[in-house]
């Protein structure tokens, strides 16, 4: 596609890059201050089950080397187009609403507190919001040419003010570190419930899928580009989250909006408070770029499969779906105005998006299982193999994440939000499969259909050819 190939420095940067938000500084901030130090130990378990992901999507990848999407077509072959509607709208879609819904609102608050202190953050993220409609709409990728810039500013900041918030080498008065003891946390147990928080620090690692046919050496770099990003990605934000507890108390770092915020003033005053606005708006607009462009185009893709209406395939004249990109923004700016991340409902929003993109990774995990026995002798990379161990470890290790998401009446809304949604999906699933394009959505599509990009209803003439 690209004369210029991506090198392995380029693909971490996409997985990194597309990892890091402002959402992720939140979270980070919030376990660290719910959990203390300890919270390094669910950051550095959830790292090891997202390498396992790196590994399914690696394999998928060598399986399908020609598809452009990536889950959606891994999930139709593995488990059939019902759950590869539902486990790409889940991940891709609502998710994406959801964090897109804090990161602009994160983004807006922060705007609000450095320049436009009596002008409502609402009123701040919606202005953004439409901008960058604006800029999807006409097709333009403001990041691409310096995705790689961005990260190197991105990382290097979370790993400068991190180091010096470790040695208490900062401007401001350094504290002494009151975070739980062992016992108090819980033990093991108790410290596994901010498992689900510290997923929120790794997760897309498959948004290197996409662009893996412009890379120098795919089979090398898909799995390497993870494996190295998810590993930068622990070292830097536990460094960073180790310097936020000496100078923020706990309380302030558990229950605070922003506490990536309240950390950089402690640590260097006003000159921190601004370096890391900058870091969060860098974050925030990196990210719903990525969202609104990424989003958009999969749903583009799934009107050309036939897992959406015909509308979603149709683009303007710069290639974008405008039913796509709308709803994006439509759904955004719904969420935005009813100040659903207001009140420290970040992390909130952040756990209810959790739960889809677990429940997603579940089925990529179990579509490799069930293509391992269906296409046995199909090349794939062998050391990739290790008896399925990796593959099984994950789906449990995201089920226990699912099931202590949260605790008390948070965990019971966050399922409400789930269950209500997924009800929703299944509806249109199954009206949609059954009532428009009549096919059994539990079937799963042979292997070459995908290899060779046929839509639903190709496959659906082709199989009925052979019947004939």
């Amino acid at each position: 596609m690209n004369a210029k190939k991506l090198g392995l420095g380029s693909a971490i940067a996409i997985c990194v890059g597309l990892i890091v938000a402002t959402s992720c500084l939140v979270s980070l901030g919030t376990g660290m201050g719910s959990a203390g130090r300890w919270f390094i130990i669910p950051m550095f378990f959830v790292m090891i089950l997202n390498s396992f992901v790196g590994l399914s999507y690696s394999e998928l990848n060598g399986l399908m080397p020609n598809v452009n999407g990536g889950t959606g077509q891994y999930l139709m072959a593995g488990v059939g187009p019902f759950f590869s509607l539902i486990g790409n709208s889940a991940a891709y879609v609502i998710t994406m609403i959801l964090s897109a819904t804090a990161e602009i609102s994160l983004c807006g608050m922060v705007l609000q507190e450095l320049f436009f202190h009596s002008v409502d953050y609402r009123i701040i993220s919606i202005v953004i919001l439409i901008a960058f409609f604006i800029v999807n709409y006409f097709g333009v990728d403001i990041f691409s040419k310096v995705q790689d810039v961005i990260v190197i500013l991105l990382i290097g900041s979370m790993l400068i003010l991190g180091i010096i918030g470790c040695v208490k080498g900062g401007t401001g008065t350094p504290i002494a570190y009151q975070g739980p003891s062992w016992q108090e946390i819980g033990g093991f147990g108790g410290l596994m419930k901010y498992a689900a928080l510290a997923f929120w620090l790794f997760i897309g690692v498959e948004f290197v899928i996409p662009v893996a046919n412009d890379m120098k050496n795919p089979k090398r770099d898909v799995l390497l580009s993870i494996t190295l990003g998810l590993l930068l990605l622990f070292v830097v934000q536990s460094i960073l989250g180790w310097g936020m507890t000496n100078y923020v108390p706990m309380d302030k770092l558990a229950e605070g909006q922003m506490p990536h915020m309240d950390f950089a003033s402690a640590l260097l005053g006003n000159g921190g408070k601004y370096w890391m606005g900058l870091i969060t708006m860098c974050a925030s607009i990196s990210t719903l770029n990525t969202v609104f462009a990424s989003s958009s185009k999969i749903m583009q893709g799934m009107g050309e499969e036939g897992l959406l209406p015909k509308i979603f395939a149709k683009a303007n004249k710069y290639n974008v779906s405008v039913a796509g990109l709308s709803l994006l923004a439509g759904s955004i700016a719904v969420l935005v105005l009813c100040n659903v991340a207001g009140s420290n409902s970040v992390s909130f929003l952040i756990l209810a998006g959790s739960v889809f993109w677990l429940m997603t990774y579940c089925l990529i995990h179990l579509s490799v299982l069930i293509l391992r026995k269906k296409y046995p002798d199909a090349p794939r990379r062998k050391k990739l193999k290790l008896a399925g161990i990796p593959q099984i470890l994950a789906i449990i290790g995201n089920i226990y994440m699912i099931i202590n998401i949260d605790t008390g009446d948070a965990r019971i809304k966050i399922y409400k939000i789930f269950g209500i949604l997924m009800a929703i999906l299944v509806a249109y699933a199954l009206i949609w499969f059954y009532g428009v394009v009549k096919i059994n959505p539990f079937k799963p599509v042979p292997m070459e259909y995908i290899n060779e990009g046929k839509t639903l209803k190709e496959i659906k003439e082709l199989e009925a050819s052979k019947n004939e």
